[in-house]
């Protein structure tokens, strides 16, 4: 058997355990520790615990710094820009949000860019963050060059992922969190770990063509062909280009170079609805919306119709309660000594 199954609060002390022994601050560790965890805890194993081991790998070689102090600078009334310091995007993003939560409780709106970051893991936890709190949220990413755009043969863009939650007033937050390529290349990894095959069109060889094996995967490909391909242009304007960070091919490597400081960029965005409608109304309506959405006739085939997000946190309510799944090499992982 590869994989085993462990209670989450079990997960996040291993993977906090872990992170600390490589030298990273107690805070940061408990923040990156939860993000991975909910991630598992959604079945989207790709940004889950099995993370660790490069984040591990990256501190020990210095690229990511373990002891940051994330400076906040108001730069108007609803805009703001956090620099990381080198630190963990998972924080970096956590504290973008909560400023920019803070600013559109006060102010209807709050945007803020983070520099100066790396990886920051599912940008679901930072939009459900905002959607907690009755707010929208909006989250961006940009990511090393590992797609191919639309009619090209090698990488460009990232996988540059975008998120949305939507709250609700009694129904569970609409939540979309996707990469712009088919897949994220984590689901390429997590393959590999688990010794499975992948579908046809997740990923392409050093010729640009279609492959099943993950091992022979150099490349992904966009969602939607040129669709996906718009947008992930997007995210990389507004996460790169806006936080005055890199683009494209011009972004260090995440897999690569670990001595490096990788200096990323996000965009979070939260948005009150109280400040362009009835509030209470808002939320009423997104109840009716996904009510009436999941009582939409199914096609054949489908058991019923699911909202965004929905899966998921079916997912996330039945692992709280039997445990997360993860390969039993990322086990061995977390379980073993850190040396440093």
């Amino acid at each position: 058997m590869k994989t085993i199954t462990i209670a989450a609060k079990e997960a996040k002390e291993l993977v906090r355990q872990k992170l600390a022994g490589a030298g990273l601050n107690e805070r940061d560790a408990e923040k990156v520790a939860d993000v991975l965890v909910h991630a598992d805890l959604r079945n989207v194993h790709s940004h889950g615990v099995l993370r660790t081991e490069h984040y591990v790998n990256r501190l020990l070689a210095g690229g990511i710094n373990p002891g940051a102090q994330p400076v906040f600078k108001e730069t108007g009334p609803v805009t703001g820009v956090l620099d990381g310091d080198d630190g963990f995007g998972h924080v970096n993003c956590d504290m973008a949000m909560d400023h920019a939560i803070d600013m559109a409780k006060k102010k209807g709106v709050g945007m803020v860019t983070a520099v100066n970051s790396s990886h920051c893991g599912a940008l679901s936890y930072f939009v459900q963050k905002a959607a907690d709190e009755k707010l929208l949220g909006m989250a961006m990413t940009h990511t090393d060059s590992i797609v191919v755009p639309f009619g090209g043969r090698t990488p460009f863009l990232g996988t540059n992922p975008i998120a949305y939650g939507v709250p609700a007033k009694h129904k569970k937050p609409f939540i979309l969190d996707m990469a712009t390529s088919k897949v994220a290349f984590g689901k390429i990894l997590q393959a590999r770990e688990e010794g499975k095959e992948i579908p046809e069109g997740w990923g392409v060889d050093e010729n640009g063509e279609a492959v099943t094996d993950p091992d022979k995967v150099v490349s992904l490909s966009t969602f939607g062909g040129p669709k996906g391909y718009g947008l992930s242009i997007v995210v990389d304007v507004f996460s790169g280009l806006l936080a005055g960070a890199a683009f494209g091919p011009h972004i260090a490597k995440m897999y690569s170079g670990l001595d490096q400081k990788r200096k990323l960029g996000h965009y979070v965005c939260a948005i009150n609805p109280a400040f362009f409608t009835d509030w209470d109304t808002f939320l009423e309506q997104m109840d009716a919306m996904i009510d009436e959405l999941q009582q939409s006739p199914p096609a054949v085939g489908f058991e019923r119709v699911y909202v965004p997000g929905e899966i998921e946190q079916l997912h996330e309510e039945r692992n709280k309660k039997n445990g997360i799944s993860i390969a039993r090499s990322v086990y061995e992982f977390l379980k073993s000594r850190c040396v440093k």
